[in-house]
């Protein structure tokens, strides 16, 4: 194991009931709470009232901050840092997924800053010298892991940039993890967020370093237990012991656990922000249509890991095969998950019609240091278009 030091100060409360049981004692000492939210999905299913309903017989002041589109926009974090300001907000409870709860942290973050928020914690790694509003999290979906993290992914609109640096400072104080709010999610997101988090938990794997260590055999664990819950909450939408699985997975494959002694690659997510930043595709959409491309682009790197990737993960008997028919064999059952999970497996099928952006797109792509080899811009477009 590489050195590594290990933060998280996010308190996780998990399970059926936890939001009633404990939110009142959460928000005790805060007079002033930001509710955030989406585009409506949380007050069609209720979640909104019930959550509305404890904050009021607590005696809250209540700020609304809704509207938090996917991908959400340095514009809309400017527009919640003003509320936050002028309501004097003390505690931001983000009520939603992944895109609410980087927004809701962005707020918390961007409304401390004295100077240009972008420029000082999304354009480079900054260092924050102050605290950030305190956070709280009520994750309806599962998928990116924010409520466990302090990273905060958003979209500079005008400057078609998607980025996001994850700042312990930025970690939320609590996150309150009901398996059943992700009920109401449509199949369609639930199936794209469970494989954002597989997305997580590969870039991690498929890095530096590949002797035996504990990350790599957690991730393994981790991988075999998502795609086995995945086809159980597919099957059945309400399985509560499949949705819980996949609500933890989510959690641990971005409370940076599994990172520790590892370069992490990211490679797939630099390049799906870029989409995203350019054509505001779905995001663990996009990670699905993607990694398959970019792992056949740099197998022959580390064959002995996607051979292993292959039988530890998928099952697949290394008898009579050579490392790099167990890696391609490995990459192929990836591909054919994806394909039965009813995920896209074409840019074109994410509403990208214009193959003449890609280049634009790819030339605006950052490099990953944690990857096997760099992937310039040249080689990037070569997978777009073989994704297209």
């Amino acid at each position: 194991m590489n050195n590594f030091i290990y933060e998280n100060k996010t308190k996780v409360y998990f399970g059926q009931g936890c939001v009633k049981e404990f939110l009142t004692c959460l928000v005790k000492d805060c007079d002033t709470v930001m509710m955030a939210y989406g585009q409506g999905s949380v007050k069609r299913n209720g979640i909104y009232d019930e959550v509305l309903n404890i904050l009021m017989k607590a005696g809250k002041n209540i700020v609304e901050f809704p509207g938090i589109m996917p991908n959400p926009t340095y514009g809309k974090v400017m527009e919640g840092v003003r509320l936050a300001r002028e309501g004097q907000v003390q505690m931001i409870l983000g009520i939603g997924g992944g895109s609410v709860m980087d927004c809701a942290k962005a707020v918390a973050l961007a409304a401390g800053c004295r100077g240009d928020a972008w420029e000082n914690y999304w354009a480079r790694k900054g260092i924050i010298d102050f605290d950030p509003i305190p956070t709280g999290m009520i994750p309806t979906t599962a998928g990116t892991g924010s409520e466990c993290n302090g990273a905060a992914v958003i979209t500079h609109e005008k400057r078609k940039i998607k980025t996001g640096y994850d700042y312990p400072k930025c970690s939320p104080r609590f996150a309150l993890m009901d398996p059943v709010y992700t009920f109401s999610v449509p199949k369609e997101q639930m199936v794209a967020g469970a494989f954002d988090s597989l997305s997580h938990i590969m870039e991690t794997y498929f890095s530096e370093p590949d002797e035996q260590n504990v990350s790599d055999e957690l991730a393994e664990a981790l991988m075999r237990n998502i795609i086995r819950n995945m086809r159980m909450a597919v099957e059945n939408p309400r399985d509560y012991t499949a949705r819980s699985n996949l609500l933890w997975d989510s959690t641990l494959s971005e409370n940076r656990l599994i990172k520790l002694g590892k370069k992490c690659d990211f490679a797939c997510h630099l390049m799906e922000h870029q989409l995203g930043a350019y054509t505001d595709c779905g995001h663990g959409q996009g990670m699905a249509v993607l990694h398959p491309s970019y792992y056949r682009h740099i197998y022959r790197d580390r064959l002995s890991k996607f051979a292993r990737f292959a039988v530890n993960v998928w099952g697949i008997s290394p008898e009579g095969k050579s490392q790099e028919e167990l890696a391609r064999a490995g990459i192929d059952a990836l591909e054919a998950f994806i394909r039965d999970m009813g995920l896209p497996t074409t840019l074109r099928q994410l509403g990208i019609k214009d193959q003449k952006q890609l280049k634009s797109i790819a030339d605006s792509c950052r490099f990953s240091p944690g990857g096997y080899r760099k992937i310039l811009p040249g080689e990037i477009l070569e997978i777009f278009k073989e994704c297209f």
